[in-house]
Parts: C-alpha cells; structure tokens; sequence
C-alpha cells in the first residue's frame, strides 16, 4: 500500500464511515472534511503543493475512497481534475489565485462540460464565451453540475463562434461567486443527499481562459479519460465493499443449522462477485498505466464499461444475499447499489464506451 492510498484509508475509516449518515440527514457536503483530507492535489506536482502521483498510483486512492462513498469519491476525482488542469496549465492571475487554493482543498473545483440538450453528445454546445478587448464572458446554461453553489471553481466548457463543430471550443475558470452564475436548487436523487447536483446558469459571467480555441475539446476529453478511469477504480472499490459486506453477513446468519454461506447457490453468487472484482481492478490497472498511449482510450473504455456494470450486477447479489436487509436503510447494500447505478452513466454512459470499443474493432478489422 502506498503512502497515498493509506491516507486514502485512514480518510475512509476515520472520517467517512462514522459521518456519512449525518452528511446524507443534513444534506451537506462537507467541504472541511474533504479540505484536510490531503487528497485535493493527487495530480499536482509536489512544488506546487501536490502529490504528484501517476495515474497507476491513484487507481488504489480511488479504490479506497470507493469503499468509503462512490459518490463523494466521483466528486473528489472531479475537484482533482481541475486541480490538475489549473495547475498545469494556467499562469499569471489565474494561477497565482487558485492553483495553491485547489491543491491544498481550500478551494474546491467542478468540471462543467454537459448541457440540457447535449447529454453524452459533448460536441452538441450552446454555451457562449465572447472576447471583449482582451476580457472573456460566458453565456448559457450547463447541467448536471456537481457541487453546484458549493465549489469555488469552474472549469467550461464553451464555444467561441457560431461555427458548427468544435473546432472554436475553449476551457474557461469561471469563480462560483460571479455575479453572472446563478445555481438551480439540487436534484433529487435516488442516494447521496449530501452531494448537491444542480443547473449552472452563466450571464456575461467574467472568465479566465485556460485552453485556447481549437484545444479545448481535446483538453476536455482527456480530462474526461483521466474521469473514467477513476470511476472504474471507484467502482472496483465500492463493490470490493459490498462483497465483504454480504461475505461477513453470510458467514454469520444461520439457516438449516449452517451459515448461509455453505449453501452452494449463495456461495457461488459471492464467487461471481470476487471474480469480478478482480477482474475491474486489473482493467482499471490496465487503463491506468496506458493514458496517453495510442491505446489509451480504448483501454479506459473496456475499464468504464466493465467496472460500474459489475458494480450493479454486484450490489444486486450482495443484496440478495442479506435478503430483506438488503433494502434496508440500517444496512449499506441499498445505497452502495443506487451509487452504482449512477456511477454507470457519468462521465460517459456503458453504451459510449461500447462505440469506443466497436470502433477499435472495426479499425482492426480493417487492417
């Protein structure tokens, strides 16, 4: 275990586990807990107050924060890409105000590229920034934006002309204080209360660029790649708890004078569930280790379709193993299966990376 994944651990164990109910009760995300975490920096370069892990480092970090909360965890990747972004390639004013804040956690960060109308279409965008004598400002509207009205920090995504395509995309830093942003109330939704997902409505909100046109769709999704494979290693880590948790509830209840675990039908649901376990934690490896390679995206892809999907099919046997305290509140196994539902759909539904994947066999195909 390294250095950084124990932090993860000791984080887990001693602060989100004893607090998550609380979070849920309240509805409140807890930006101090998440502040002295010392895991807001996790790409940024130890001189300017990272970590500075490589990409296979962090698969464990994301793991261990995966048994902890899937939720809480994808918000903690999301502060972390932007943390990265700004740092690697901000400068002057933009970095002087937020590359410290958001590599120590004082400053909390969220990555805005989706819209109403364009979902997993990222290309489909309406949002607008206009370059007024050297000054930038956006108009329009974003959605499903996590930590909506509570981060301090948006990386957007937006067009610079009326031009179709994406050729003219940018990435801007707008700062949730502007006058010009205002935050819709948080969805409902099915679990994690304490994590607040809202519209983002920008007016001639002020904006600092941060990639120029031309780069920032590039720039956006290999963010997006950076995303996935976190999700993948938050997913291996949130069913890795699920299966120890149906595992110690199997060995102690009893049934026809022996743990349930000894009846062959059970056993074997848990089996299925440590194989595939095993086997999302080898491809979010693989995916980890092959970013910025030609395979690269492809191999991201086969870690996001397979690992969030087995963190369904997963929570679901977990749960049929503690038959009907699976759907209790009292027990975990009901919230770990509605975070792995979303889990399968963020940052690039199971069906995109099956077209990713397609298109990769049809390139081999034809050669």
């Amino acid at each position: 275990m390294t250095a950084a994944s124990a932090l993860a651990r000791a984080f887990v164990d001693n602060h989100v586990r004893p607090n998550l109910a609380s979070w849920d009760a309240a509805a409140t995300y807890p930006r101090e807990v998440v502040a002295a975490s010392g895991l807001t920096g996790l790409f940024v370069a130890p001189d300017k107050g990272g970590l500075g892990l490589s990409y296979g480092e962090a698969v464990d970090v994301f793991e261990e924060l995966g048994r902890g909360d899937g939720s809480l965890a994808f918000s903690m990747s999301m502060h972390n890409a932007v943390a990265a972004a700004v740092n690697g390639a901000a400068t002057g004013v933009l970095l002087e105000r937020w590359g410290g804040a958001l590599a120590s956690g004082q400053a909390l960060g969220c990555f805005s590229i989706t819209e109403p109308q364009s979902g997993t279409d990222a290309t489909a965008l309406r949002t607008r920034a206009t370059e007024r004598d050297g000054s930038w400002t956006i108009t329009g509207r974003k959605a499903w934006v996590s930590l909506g009205g509570v981060a301090d920090v948006y990386a957007v995504v937006a067009k610079t002309s009326d031009e179709p395509g994406h050729s003219d995309v940018a990435m801007f830093i707008v700062e949730g204080a502007d006058p010009g942003v205002t935050f819709s109330a948080p969805y409902r939704k099915a679990a994690s209360d304490f994590l607040p997902i809202t519209d983002m409505e920008l007016t001639e909100a002020n904006a600092f660029l941060l990639v120029p046109p031309g780069s920032g769709m590039s720039a956006a999704l290999a963010a997006i790649d950076v995303a996935r494979f976190d999700i993948a290693a938050i997913s291996v880590g949130l069913l890795a708890e699920a299966l120890d948790v149906a595992t110690r509830y199997a060995c102690q209840r009893v049934t026809f004078g022996k743990p349930i675990i000894e009846h062959q039908g059970l056993a074997w649901m848990l089996a299925d569930v440590a194989t595939d376990v095993e086997a999302g934690r080898h491809l979010t490896r693989a995916a980890a280790e092959a970013i910025g390679m030609p395979e690269g995206r492809v191999a991201i892809a086969h870690a996001k379709r397979f690992a969030p999907d087995a963190a369904v099919r997963g929570t679901a046997a977990c749960s049929e193993v503690l038959g009907a305290y699976g759907w209790l509140h009292d027990h975990p196994i009901a919230r770990m299966a509605a975070v792995a539902t979303m889990l399968t759909v963020v940052d690039g539904t199971a069906e995109v990376q099956r077209i990713v994947i397609a298109r990769d066999l049809q390139r081999r195909a034809s050669k």
